[in-house]
Parts: structure tokens; C-alpha cells; sequence
């Protein structure tokens, strides 16, 4: 039997590098695209233990001919497209490069599958995000809840699921979109509130800091450990017909809950540390968000199994054990040189 290749745009992200574990356990080959700069951002790969495992190809969400060059010299039997400007306050700073990443970048990876890849199976990564404030909490949303985003990210992510779908429509592709909700893990980036928290708890614990400044605490997200969410990603290819798929736990907690249960592993009390900083509020915001998975229970036999507190837990004792190994001089898989690895090189 051949064996499957897939093209992970993307794979140094968080959801990235979990998938391509994921993907390598499964026995396929795994390509990934990298975007070069002058600061190579591989730790994640690394602090996995699959640096020397991936092949990574650069190129440019925006540059349609280097996503010709990828596709044509992988030829992925499926492509996951993960790559984003993923940070909803960014996406009001910067609106325009967010939609070139997010929207446009897809209708050039369809169009390219349409064109010269027609078998190859496409999975793009939507978000929560698109669903706004289409409820105040007290109803889970779903694949058929009407979608009211509310930011230049989730407008955007909103118009890479509606073209994935025109492509399914129209050209006859095997093209997903799976709606995650939150999810998070010791891999989140820094930028982003969960991974906030948890690496000022531990910094304060270790009295390297005094305080956290953060925005709107009582916002309510769906949080779920994203190692468990990257299977349903392939789970959605796997399917003899395409179709869209929320993934959620169904529950939903505040920014200042997801504080309290971190700060509350490490013997600390969130409250006493939090404050308001005005920068991080934005100008328009989301309240609640909570999912409904129950399709994808359903037809692709997928839950989650860490829960809320069990998240929490893992994350801030993942970064307690990090600032620990830097306090005492130890070299450890997300020091980054500004160079690509030998194990890394692009093939």
C-alpha cells in the first residue's frame, strides 16, 4: 500500500506541530510548510521530538507560486491548511494582511488543488470566532447556527469556510472546514490569554514577576486541550462524503475562571494578582462562546477527555517546569536559533 503523504501549511503552529505527530503516528509522510524569515520558529517540532521527521518546504500563503511549488512536490494525498494570522486583537491592527492570510490564501490553495490536484483531500482550519455574538451563552452553537463574526479575523476565517465550501460545491472536492473551538496546550503562543496566564503564574510563583495585566476577564470561551482536537481534524478526512464539523466540549468558563484555576495548581490565588489593562481590551468583543460537537460525535466518534481544570493544570505546570530549567542554566527545546537546523532542512 502506498504510503499517505500530507502537506501541513502551518506546521510550526501550535495545531501544526500536534498534527503532524498525530499524522506520523498514523504512518503517513508528513510535509510541512514554513514561511522564511529571519527568525526560524521550529521549538515546538522540537519539544515534540519530531524535528527530524518532517520535511519542511518554505513558502508563502501569499505567494501563489511557492504553494504551487509545495503541492507539486509533495503531492499530499490530504492538505490540512492551519497557517493564520490567528491573534483576534492583531486582526484589528492589521485587517488587510489578516484577509490576504486568513480568506484570499485559501482561494489560492483551492484553486491550486482544482487545478493540478484534484484527488487531493482539503482541510481548512475555521474558527469559533464566526459565530460573533450570535448567542449570550445560553445556547450552544452549531454547524447550522447562524454566524455573525465580530472582528477582521473571524470575518476573515468566516470567508475561507463559505469559499471551501463554493469549491466543495462547484468543483466536486473532497473540502472541509472544521470549526474548533478554543483550544489550547503547553504549545499555545504567548499572545495568546491562556498561555498568558499560566506563564505569569509561574513566573510569579518563582517571584519573577508581581503581577498579570488582562483585558476582559469575564469573556467566556469553550476551552479544550488541543492535542485531543488535531484527530478530528483527520477524522474529517477520513469520511466518504464531505461536510463541516464543529469541535467543542460543550462547556464554557470565563478568562478570569481559566485564572483562577491555574494560579489555584500553584497554591495562589488569581485575584490578587490580576489587574485591568486597557491595551488588551478590544473594540468590539465576543461574551460567550460554548459548542455543540454532537455531529461530529455522532458520525466521526470523537470526544474530548481533559477537562477544564485538567487544562489548566497541565499548562501551568508545563511552564513552571520551563522557567525552573531556565533558572538553573539548562538549554531546553524552545531556545530558537536564528538559523534552520541541519535536522530541518528544507527538502
Amino acid at each position: 500500500m502506498e504510503q499517505r503523504r500530507a502537506l501541513i501549511t502551518g506546521i510550526t503552529g501550535q495545531d501544526g506541530a500536534y498534527l503532524g505527530e498525530f499524522l506520523l503516528s498514523k504512518g503517513y509522510e508528513v510535509f510541512g510548510l514554513y514561511r522564511r524569515t529571519s527568525s526560524y520558529n521550529f521549538w515546538r517540532l522540537r519539544a515534540l521530538g519530531i524535528d527530524s521527521q518532517v520535511h519542511l518546504i518554505p513558502g508563502d500563503l501569499t505567494d501563489g507560486p511557492s504553494l504551487v511549488n509545495a503541492v507539486q512536490r509533495c503531492s499530499p494525498h490530504e492538505l490540512y491548511n492551519l497557517a493564520a494570522q490567528s491573534f483576534v486583537g492583531a486582526s484589528f491592527d492589521a485587517p488587510i494582511s489578516t484577509g490576504e492570510v486568513d480568506a484570499l490564501a485559501t482561494t489560492r490553495l483551492l484553486e491550486i488543488i482544482r487545478s493540478i490536484s484534484p484527488e487531493t483531500r482539503f482541510y481548512q482550519a475555521s474558527s469559533s470566532e464566526v459565530f460573533g455574538n450570535a448567542t449570550d451563552g445560553s445556547n450552544k452553537l452549531g454547524e447550522s447556527t447562524p454566524m455573525a463574526p465580530a472582528s477582521p479575523y473571524a470575518a476573515s476565517k468566516l470567508y475561507a469556510q463559505h469559499i471551501t465550501n463554493i469549491y466543495r460545491e462547484a468543483y466536486n472536492l473532497f473540502a472541509v472546514s472544521g470549526v474548533l473551538f478554543n483550544h489550547e496546550s503547553p504549545l499555545r503562543g504567548l499572545e495568546f490569554v491562556t498561555r498568558k496566564i499560566t506563564n505569569a503564574a509561574a513566573q510569579i510563583k518563582l517571584g519573577l514577576a508581581d503581577n498579570i495585566g488582562l483585558g476582559n476577564v469575564q469573556s467566556h470561551r469553550d476551552w479544550g486541550y488541543a492535542r485531543e482536537y488535531v484527530p478530528a481534524m483527520w477524522m474529517m478526512l477520513q469520511q466518504d462524503e464531505p461536510a463541516d464539523y464543529v469541535i467543542a466540549t460543550g462547556e464554557s468558563h470565563s478568562v478570569a475562571e481559566f485564572g483562577r484555576a491555574a494560579f489555584g495548581a500553584l497554591d495562589l490565588d488569581f485575584d490578587n494578582y490580576a489587574g485591568l489593562d486597557d491595551a488588551m481590551l478590544r473594540p468590539l468583543d465576543v461574551t460567550h462562546l460554548i459548542g455543540d460537537s454532537s455531529k461530529a460525535a455522532k458520525t466521526l466518534g470523537w470526544k474530548h477527555q481533559v477537562g477544564f481544570a485538567e487544562l489548566a493544570k497541565i499548562m501551568v505546570e508545563a511552564d513552571l517546569d520551563r522557567w525552573k530549567r531556565h533558572m538553573s542554566g539548562e538549554s531546553f527545546a524552545w531556545d530558537v536559533p536564528n538559523a534552520i537546523p541541519d535536522s530541518l532542512g528544507a527538502r
